[in-house]
């Protein structure tokens, strides 16, 4: 992933200093265990501890000419080491490290996601409760439906990410295994108390049965929760970027002082990050389908899953951590303004109390299929001549055979929509 759309503290994960790193403490952890086996000898065990070094550079080196990165990788510690180094490895094959490192690295970048996650559910809580009662226009298709408010709004994409931390947990948990079971996965080479020890080490569990790898359904799982939690990010993202439109105008992005919208027209204010999230999405979930695909591998294994997780492990972890971060930032920095809401509000002359007609009508004795003529005629009378619904209706005799003045001008309260807000509330953040 481009510098431009990633934080440190992920991308760290996965420069190749840290996979080496990870490569060579399950190594010296399965000497330990070997060790405490009688298989080697412990002081062989503590020297690898004590001069295990490597370098990157070297390790390309060597790896350009064998063509195999852990040869490459034990080729250098072993010129480090010395002679103990003959144990390093012992019983092990390649997806033994491989794969055990890939199940540290998404742990670790599951937690930089988890808390990305949990920064965007606080900005959504604070926000929603500053404008749990700030009217709003709902919409369906596109078009206005009934008020909400605004507070509402951000506690359904609360909700969402609620359920986002949740899958990711999970998720988290389900990658995090370990195998170290040799060739084909028998341990024919191998004593299990090894991947044991390297497990509880590395803060991981055994891979309940492996072959020469981990099972791929747990990775298709993880990269599938990250295409999900990417869709609810994208989901916020458009309602602001409908949100900041001309013609509606209810919230925008913060615009700081000096920032330019337009290269051609001075006046812009472009809803960017936003933007950029959208297209960070579709980054993430492109994962998903290829992660489906790695799931169906010939027999014990072969490696048509290799290069496609070196590409896209990265790659959708960096992009869904910097999405999260970036969302959150959008949410606590967003600009509201419920003088706009109001006047979308009124904008199609109560139209929107439409249903609180209707079912008064019923109630007071007219059939739905009358109830709903009436109201629909006088309704469509605002969309072709403007005016108000109200006088339309007041003006309507079979309207008023049904209701009094009052009743009709009582359904026009746009507080009987708000009545259960704090119900919702206390069901969304309890």
């Amino acid at each position: 992933m481009i510098p431009r759309y990633s934080r440190p503290e992920m991308t760290q994960i996965w420069t190749d200093e840290s996979r080496f790193q990870i490569w060579f403490e399950i190594e010296a952890h399965a000497c330990d265990a070997q060790a405490e086996l009688g298989v080697i000898p412990k002081e062989d065990a503590k020297t690898i501890w004590e001069k295990g070094q490597f370098d990157v550079k070297r390790i390309h080196e060597i790896e350009a000419e064998t063509r195999h990165d852990v040869i490459a990788f034990l080729t250098n510690l072993a010129e480090y080491i010395g002679a103990p180094a003959r144990f390093v490895h012992q019983g092990m094959t390649s997806s033994d490290v491989l794969d055990t490192t890939l199940a540290i690295q998404l742990s670790r970048a599951s937690d930089l996601i988890i808390s990305g996650i949990r920064r965007v559910m606080e900005a959504l809580r604070t926000r929603a409760e500053e404008h749990k009662y700030t009217p709003t226009m709902g919409r369906s298709h596109g078009i206005h439906a009934e008020p909400v408010t605004f507070g509402l709004k951000l506690a359904g994409h609360y909700s969402a990410f609620a359920r986002a931390l949740s899958r990711m947990e999970q998720a988290r948990a389900e990658i995090a295994t370990c195998k170290i079971s040799g060739a084909v996965g028998t341990f024919a080479h191998i004593d299990p108390y090894v991947e044991r020890h390297v497990a509880e080490k590395m803060a991981l569990i055994p891979e309940p049965h492996s072959t020469q790898i981990i099972p791929r359904d747990r990775h298709a799982m993880f990269f599938a929760t990250m295409g999900v939690v990417a869709a609810s990010i994208e989901n916020l993202a458009t309602e602001i970027r409908h949100l900041q439109r001309t013609e509606v105008r209810e919230a925008e992005e913060y615009f700081s002082a000096g920032q330019k919208g337009s290269s051609a027209m001075p006046h812009k204010r472009n809803p960017v990050l936003t933007e950029n999230l959208t297209g960070l999405a579709r980054i993430v979930r492109g994962a998903v389908t290829p992660a489906l695909e790695n799931v169906t591998l010939w027999h014990e294994r072969d490696i048509s899953h290799s290069s496609v997780e070196r590409v896209h492990a990265p790659d959708a972890t960096i992009a869904l951590d910097f999405a999260l971060h970036r969302l959150a930032s959008v949410v606590e920095k967003l600009l509201i303004y419920p003088d706009a809401m109001q006047q979308n509000l009124d904008q199609l002359g109560g139209l929107v109390h439409s249903q609180q007609v209707l079912l008064a009508l019923t109630q007071n004795g007219v059939s739905r299929e009358d109830a709903y003529v009436l109201v629909q005629r006088n309704a469509m009378r605002v969309w072709h001549e403007n005016g108000h619904l109200l006088d339309y209706l007041l003006k309507d005799e079979t309207v008023m055979a049904s209701l009094s003045k009052d009743e009709l001008t009582g359904l026009f309260d746009i507080n009987h929509h708000f009545k259960n807000i704090d119900y919702i509330f206390d069901r969304v953040f309890d």
